[in-house]
C-alpha cells in the first residue's frame, strides 16, 4: 500500500468551514454523498426532534474534526482508503444527528443517529457521561476505529472495528462493530425523546444500515469522541 499523508492544515482550513455549514447542508436541496437515505433519516431525526421540544442538531465542532484529522494522518500506515471518513460526536445527545460523514477532498456533509453504550449512560439520560475501553462495560469507547470485514451475527449483518488507539485498542475483543439496531431508529425520539443503548456498539437505524456500509465500506476511519 503506498500511503498519501494529508497536509492537515490545509483540509482542516478546508473541512472546517463545511463542519461549520453542516445544519445547513442538511437542510439544502444538495444530496448526501450516499444514496438519499441518510438525508431523509436526517430531515426525520430533525422533525422528530422538534416533536420532542429538542433543538435542532447543531453542526460538527471544529475542535472535534481537526482531531478526527489528526488521527487520520497519525493512522495513515493503517487507513488504506482516506477518501472519506465518519466521526461520532457524542457530545450531543442521542436524539441528535451526531454521526458526521465527511468527504475529505469535497467537505461535503452528512449524518446520522447512532446510539451510545449503556455503561456510558447508566441513567439513560440520552447523554453520554463517560467513556471505556474495558471489557464488560458495555460502554463507548473513544478514539479512531478502522472498519473491517462484514459479517452476520447476533444483530444480524454487522462490520468489524479495529480500535486504533490506547483508548480503544479492546474493540475487537469487546466486539464493538457497527450495526443495526431497532433502538436507534428515528421513531424512538418522538416516543421517548432519545434512543435507545447499546452495549457499546455503533448502532444505527435498521434502514440506515446500508448507507453506513456504503459510505464508509472497510478499510475507513471512524472516529468516535467529545467536542
Amino acid at each position: 500500500m503506498t500511503d498519501h499523508p494529508f497536509r492537515l492544515d490545509r483540509r482542516i482550513l478546508m473541512i472546517s468551514g463545511a463542519a461549520a455549514a453542516v445544519g445547513a447542508l442538511a437542510r439544502s436541496t444538495a444530496g448526501p454523498l450516499v444514496s438519499g437515505a441518510p438525508d431523509r433519516d436526517m430531515i426525520t431525526a430533525a422533525g422528530s426532534s422538534a416533536a420532542a421540544g429538542q433543538i435542532a442538531p447543531p453542526s460538527l465542532d471544529p475542535q472535534l474534526l481537526r482531531r478526527a484529522l489528526a488521527a487520520l494522518d497519525r493512522h495513515a500506515n493503517a487507513i488504506e482508503h482516506r477518501d472519506r471518513i465518519a466521526i461520532a460526536d457524542f457530545s450531543a445527545p442521542s436524539s441528535e444527528a451526531r454521526l458526521h460523514f465527511l468527504d475529505v477532498a469535497s467537505g461535503r456533509v452528512s449524518r446520522l443517529l447512532v446510539a451510545h453504550g449503556s455503561g456510558s449512560d447508566p441513567h439513560h439520560t440520552g447523554y453520554l457521561h463517560k467513556f471505556s475501553n474495558v471489557s464488560g462495560s458495555n460502554a463507548s469507547s473513544e478514539g479512531a476505529f478502522l472498519t473491517g470485514d462484514y459479517y452476520v451475527g447476533q444483530h444480524g449483518r454487522s462490520q468489524r472495528l479495529a480500535g486504533l488507539d490506547p483508548t480503544n485498542d479492546n474493540a475487537m475483543d469487546r466486539a464493538i462493530v457497527i450495526h443495526g439496531a431497532w433502538y436507534a431508529n428515528a421513531d424512538m425520539i418522538q416516543a421517548h425523546g432519545k434512543l435507545g443503548r447499546s452495549q457499546g456498539c455503533f448502532a444505527v437505524g435498521e434502514h440506515c444500515l446500508d448507507d453506513m456500509f456504503a459510505h464508509l465500506g472497510t478499510g475507513r476511519l471512524l472516529y468516535a469522541g467529545r467536542a
